[in-house]
Order: structure tokens, then sequence, then C-alpha cells
């Protein structure tokens, strides 16, 4: 009920009728059936007793409550012999889960995170993330610094230039958090101590994996160790040096690309960067080695002898 609504009708109970021109700024009043049109007189309204008033009210509220109980009941005892047949068998783990919806993904997430009792590892590849994503991953950190559980993270290079990344490591200044970065990755990866991973099922990341199964956990933990062995420090230099041609690594790093076959958009994918930037690298690399066009530009790669240099 509106403020004037309540002070209008305490006023009809006071003096058992108010003016139709007096509740017209209140017309909650009609809503709730607080009043009704005077008998006597039809420029007066009555006051409806609070105690039918009430009653009234509650009434649609009680009938859904039961509603609700009776559902309750039904469901009850529609899942009861399953549960039976369930109690007969010893509790088992899935070993994978197909999750699906962003939603559902999310919630099963958050559930491992918050059993997570050490570490957690992920592989975010792409590049530089907006900032509300960067401040969804710090929200969903913070019971992990709370706790006082480490993190590492890999990114790719490409965030180097992200200010908001940054900015997201000092949110997590003083937390055990370490995040490396490389050229490439591996598709995205979370895993919450030796338990539990989950991994992409789709490119839309409409559909994930839950992985509980011991030997796949603990596989895809060697996998990041060696990714992360390889990466650098996110607050120290990534060691590239150009070749004599004035190729850079990431030049390097699109001519391998190029020489397997991979069109622009697959190769700014792999390399979280986008469309433009890759094909602005691919120019230059065309220019430091004087190709005239794409067929040519991948024999002279493979002539200059780039690939076999160390990065």
């Amino acid at each position: 009920m509106c403020a004037e609504g309540t002070r209008l009708y305490a006023s009809a109970l006071g003096s058992g009728r108010i003016s139709r021109a007096e509740v017209e700024p209140a017309p909650c009043l009609l809503e709730f059936a607080l009043l009704h049109p005077d008998p006597d007189d039809a420029n007066w309204l009555r006051p409806v007793p609070p105690s039918i008033a009430l009653a009234q009210q509650l009434q649609p509220l009680e009938r859904e409550i039961q509603d609700r109980r009776r559902l309750s009941v039904d469901l009850t005892d529609t899942f009861e012999p399953f549960l039976a047949i369930s109690a007969q068998k010893p509790a088992t783990t899935h070993a994978i889960t197909v999750l699906e919806g962003i939603d559902r993904i999310h919630a099963a997430l958050d559930g491992a995170i918050a059993e997570a009792r050490s570490e957690v590892l992920t592989v975010q590849p792409g590049g530089s993330r907006p900032e509300h994503i960067l401040s969804q991953a710090l929200k969903r950190s913070k019971p992990l610094i709370e706790r006082g559980i480490s993190m590492r993270t890999l990114y790719q290079h490409t965030v180097r230039h992200s200010q908001s990344t940054f900015a997201y490591m000092d949110g997590m200044a003083g937390a055990k958090v370490e995040i490396r970065t490389l050229e490439e990755l591996i598709e995205r990866l979370i895993i919450c101590d030796t338990t539990v991973a989950f991994i992409p099922a789709q490119d839309d990341r409409q559909v994930a994996l839950e992985l509980r199964h011991p030997g796949l956990v603990q596989y895809l933990i060697k996998v990041f160790e060696q990714l992360w062995q390889r990466a650098t420090p996110l607050l120290e230099e990534v060691p590239y040096e150009s070749t004599p041609e004035g190729i850079t690594g990431v030049q390097r790093s699109i001519a391998k690309l190029l020489i397997e076959g991979h069109v622009d958009e697959a190769i700014a994918r792999r390399l979280g960067m986008n469309v433009r930037t890759c094909r602005a690298h691919i120019a230059k690399l065309a220019s430091a080695l004087g190709s005239g066009s794409r067929a040519q530009l991948g024999f002279l790669i493979a002539q200059s002898g780039m690939l076999d240099r160390g990065h």
C-alpha cells in the first residue's frame, strides 16, 4: 500500500467514510479493495473493516501455500521408489558430466571452487578480457583468496597489452595468485585441486564437461604443468629476439601456423588477437621476406629457416 493510501485508510476508518475526490491521489486503496461505495451517497466511500480486508488478501496466499504443499507431497511420492532403489547401491561419482547452458556451467564451477582446498589452475586462451569479465573472475576468486588457496592462471601474450589485466592483478594483490603467459594455448581449462576439471565441449561455450575421473584430472594437470614451465611470468619481459630480417616472435608463431595451412581467422583465434592485427603481422612478414603472394610467402618462410631458430 502507498503511503498516502495508508494515511487515508486510517482516516476513513476513524470517520466512517471518505469522499471520492479525496482518495484520487491513492488508487492503491481501490486496488486493495479497502473501500466500497456508500449506499446512501455516491460521492462517498466507506472503509472495508481491516479484518475482512486482511482475510481477502491472505486467502489467495494460503491457497497457493496449500497448492505448493500438495505439489511437494506429490513429488515426494513420485521419487520415493527411485530413492529406495538408489539407497540399495553405493554412491558413485560420475566420471564425466555434460553441463548444458551458461547458468548450469557457472553453478558447477561455483560449487567446485567452494569445495577447493589447496589450488585452482586455469588456462584462459584469447586476448584481453573485457572489464566485466575480469570483475566476474575477481568476484569468483574472492572466496579462494579469503581461504588462502593458491591460484595459477595461464593467459596468452596478447593480454600484456591490456591495462584491465594489470588492474585485475592489483585487485588480487597479496593473494597467492600467479599469472604467466604463452604465445599459444590449448582450449579453456579449469582444475580444482586434483579432484575436478572443466573443459569446453563446444566452440560457443554453451556446453562444458565436468571431469572427475582421477586419471583424466591427473593427465590435465600434467598438461598444465608443461605449459606452465614454458610460460613467462606476467611481470617479466617476454624473451623474444627479432631475426636478422626483423621478424618478431609473434610473426614467427604466425609463420608456423601459415605453413600448417591455417586461415587468418584460425591463426588469430589461436594467438588471442583480432583478425585485423593478425593480417597486419602477415603483411609485415611478407614485406620482410619479399613475398608477392600468399603461396610464395609459404615457400619463402620454409626457405628462410626462421622456424628452425629458437624463440
